[in-house]
C-alpha cells in the first residue's frame, strides 16, 4: 500500500451527538456532517468473512488536510462494538482513499493484512466502498481502504449548523 496517504484518523464513539459538540466545543473542530449506514442502502456487507448486516451512525470533519470520523456503531455485530466492548471508546482506523477499492484490497491481502469488515453502496448513485483490514505485525491499528462515492448521500445532520441545528 506504499504511496497511499493516511488520509483519515477515526474514533468509536459511545454517543455520536456528544463527541461531535465536544470536538468542536473543546477543540474547535468541524463542522461535522453525520450520516447513518444501513441496508437496504449498503450492500455485500460482511464482518470476519461473513455476510452480516449491521448499521453505523458517523461524523465527518476537516482537520487541515486530515478528515476525523466518530464512528457510532448501532445494531448487528461489527469491529465498531468489538472495540467499545474490549477498549472503550477511541482510536479505531486509519483510512487511506483509493480509486480502484478491489485493487487496494488485494495489496493490502497480499502484504498479509487481513479482511475483517465491509460494505459497499453508501453513494448517493449506490457507489462508494469501504474494507477494513488488520495485522499481526505491530501496526497498532485497523487500515481502512475508502473509494468515496461521487455523490454523497444528503446528511442527517451537520454540527455546528444554522440556528436550530441538531445534534
Amino acid at each position: 500500500m506504499a504511496g497511499f496517504p493516511i488520509k483519515q484518523v477515526a474514533m468509536v464513539v459511545r454517543d455520536l451527538d456528544q463527541a461531535v459538540r465536544a470536538y468542536w466545543n473543546r477543540l474547535g473542530v468541524g463542522p461535522w456532517t453525520s450520516y447513518v449506514l444501513e441496508p437496504p442502502r449498503l450492500k455485500d456487507m460482511t464482518y470476519h468473512g461473513e455476510p452480516v448486516e449491521f448499521a453505523i451512525r458517523h461524523a465527518l470533519a476537516w482537520s487541515g488536510e486530515t478528515q476525523l470520523e466518530l464512528v457510532q456503531p448501532l445494531y448487528g455485530p461489527s469491529i465498531f462494538s468489538d472495540h467499545l466492548d474490549v477498549c472503550g471508546e477511541g482510536q479505531h482506523h486509519l483510512g487511506i482513499f483509493v480509486d480502484d477499492h478491489p485493487a487496494a484490497m488485494q495489496s493490502l491481502t497480499d502484504s498479509g493484512f487481513r479482511y475483517v469488515q465491509g460494505a459497499r453502496g453508501f453513494g448517493a448513485e449506490g457507489d462508494g466502498a469501504f474494507a477494513y483490514f488488520e495485522t499481526d505485525e505491530p501496526v497498532g491499528t485497523i487500515i481502512e481502504v475508502i473509494e468515496a462515492p461521487k455523490v454523497r448521500i444528503p446528511p442527517d445532520f451537520v454540527y455546528p449548523a444554522e440556528p436550530g441545528g441538531n445534534p
